[in-house]
Formats: structure tokens, sequence, C-alpha cells
């Protein structure tokens, strides 16, 4: 006869779980896991000998996410650039919006790297939330994009472990947070057009950006006052940055030649005033950043532009500008 459990075990059982459901809250405050879990791929599509869709399963995130990857010909080993979306970006959309919007198959085509684009994601900053939400759902971007996908980039896309991050605006954002948060993952980052703050200005910045997509901001980071917001705003953690290679690049909100006719689907969609609106504060931001980065020791190459506003064809161009920073960071 199985003896019962004695009322020790009992008692000690629920301290067990109470540790773990407190561990479980830390975890999204501090870097991801120590252990990393693989992601798989469900399926694959090829457009071309270069550019192909990769469908992967994400046990963190409970769901299949499809990938546009860009890729040399060949099986030798090359190093990776993960290049994220913004704000605008939908789930249920047909690509990237770097594919769609810009020449990123073709300004890639000769060059010797990987490119990983997540489609979707718009209004979660790519990160891992404290609940689900109603309208953004069940988000563990962090988790997925800095321990389940690398290992499988590296398995099954030649990957050689060399990795560089970049996006813009929302996803600018998020590639220096997954940068500092995941030190030496990253040996550069991009960011064109975004605010690395999350307190003062940029918190009600950030909080704008989810709410345009229906998101609840609270259910991310938690209150106006939860720890999670300092321990995602990259200027409070800038020694984590120290050895990578950094390029910002933002305009100053003034229409230049992309803006004669302006699209609003090149925005957020926006219309013009939402994109000169949104650029002038990217373009405060970034001065911040920059001026506290070089205090701390950081050389950070920085581009203001003469012109621009937050829509797509400026961030084509940053994508060109940045790539010197990018390539020296990955090796190439």
């Amino acid at each position: 006869m199985t003896a019962a459990p004695s009322r020790f075990t009992a008692m000690h059982r629920q301290i067990l779980g109470a540790v773990a459901a407190l561990g479980i809250f830390a975890s999204l405050l501090a870097p991801g896991p120590a252990h990393a879990v693989t992601a798989t791929i469900d399926h694959r599509v090829a457009r071309n000998d270069t550019w192909e869709q990769i469908y992967v399963y994400s046990p963190s995130m409970g769901r299949v996410v499809g990938l546009d990857v860009l890729h040399p010909r060949g099986s030798a080993r090359r190093p990776t650039l993960y290049l994220l979306d913004g704000t605008g970006a939908r789930d249920d959309q047909a690509q990237s919006t770097w594919t769609m919007r810009t020449d990123a198959p073709a300004f890639f085509a000769d060059k010797n790297v990987n490119v990983v684009m997540p489609i979707g994601g718009g209004g979660t900053f790519y990160t891992d939330w404290l609940e689900d939400d109603d309208a953004l759902g069940h988000n563990r971007w962090e988790q997925f994009l800095t321990r389940e996908l690398p290992p499988l980039v590296n398995r099954e896309l030649s990957g050689n472990g060399v990795n560089a991050v970049a996006g813009l605006s929302m996803g600018g954002h998020a590639a220096a947070t997954l940068a500092f948060r995941s030190p030496g993952l990253y040996r550069a980052v991009g960011v064109f057009s975004g605010c690395l703050l999350t307190g003062g200005v940029g918190q009600p910045m950030v909080r704008a950006a989810v709410h345009h997509r229906g998101g609840n901001p609270d259910k991310m980071w938690g209150g106006s006052l939860a720890p999670g917001w300092a321990a995602h705003d990259p200027t409070k953690h800038l020694g984590a940055l120290r050895n990578t290679a950094l390029y910002m690049s933002v305009g100053n909100g003034s229409q230049g030649p992309a803006d004669v006719d302006f699209d609003p689907s090149f925005s957020y969609p926006l219309d013009l005033a939402g994109a000169i609106s949104l650029e002038e504060g990217a373009l405060a931001c970034t001065r911040t950043v920059e001026g506290l980065m070089r205090v701390a020791g950081l050389r950070p190459t920085v581009r203001y532009a003469v012109f621009g506003t937050h829509s797509w064809p400026y961030w084509q161009q940053a994508l060109h500008d940045s790539w010197p920073t990018l390539r020296t960071g990955l090796g190439i």
C-alpha cells in the first residue's frame, strides 16, 4: 500500500509552486532563460533562389510565425541580420513590410548574409508580454527571437552564429532592447526613426503605438511605474551595448521628395500630418539618446537627414546607409 503524502510534502509542493510562479514573472523582467528551446519549421515556400518564406512553430508563442528570409545561394556558413517591422505590421500580411515597401530583396541579393524578417507583430514591440491581450493576443517575441529562432537559423539556413538586429520605429526600439537584454547575441544594431526611451517622453510614444493597434500597454510591461518599463529601456542599460556596432538614423519631419505624392500606406498608415509629427518626436528622442550614449562612452554612427517623414521611402534609404555599420559588426 502506498503511504499518503505527509503534510510536509504537501506544504513543500505549495511553496515550490509559489516560487515557480514568481520565477515566471521575474523572467519577463530579466533577460531570457539560460536554456534554449528550439523552434521547428512547419513549412516553407520558395519565392526564388534567394528568397523564401519560412513558417516556424514557436513553442513560446504557441503558434506558427511567418518569416521572409533572404539568403545567398549555396550552403556556406554566413551571418544573419534580423530585420524588424513597425507598428503598422499586421499578422495577416502576406509578407514582411520590408519586402513589400522597400528594395530589400534586390539590395541583399549580392550580399553574403541571411536576412530574417518576421511577418506581423505590429504593436507588440517584439517583447514578452506580462498578460495576453484581447487585441494583440499571446506574445513571447523575445523568447522566440532570441532563444528559439537563432538555433534554427544556424541549423537550417547555414547561419554561423554571428548576428545583427535592426528595425524601424517600434522595431528599432525592439532591436536595441533585444540586444542589451541578450548581451553578445547581436554584434550590431540598427535603429531607424526609433525612440529608445520608455521613461519621460518615451513612454507616451510607446503607449500610443500599442493603443494604435488596439492593445493595452499595461498588459505588456505593467502600469506606468512598473519596473518592466525600465527593464526595457536601452538608455538605462547602455553598458550592455558597449561592444556593439550601433547605427541610428532619423529625419527632421520636414517633407522631402518622397512626400510629394504621400501614400498613407507607406507610414502607419498615417496621414501626412501624423507622419511629420512622429518623425519630429523620433528626432527629439534620437538627439537625447545619442547624448546619453556618448556620455556613457559609446560611439554610435548617427545620421540626421535634412528632411524626411515617418514613412517607408526614408527607411529604405536608412537600411542602405546602415549597411556599412551592420556589415562591419557582422564581420562581412
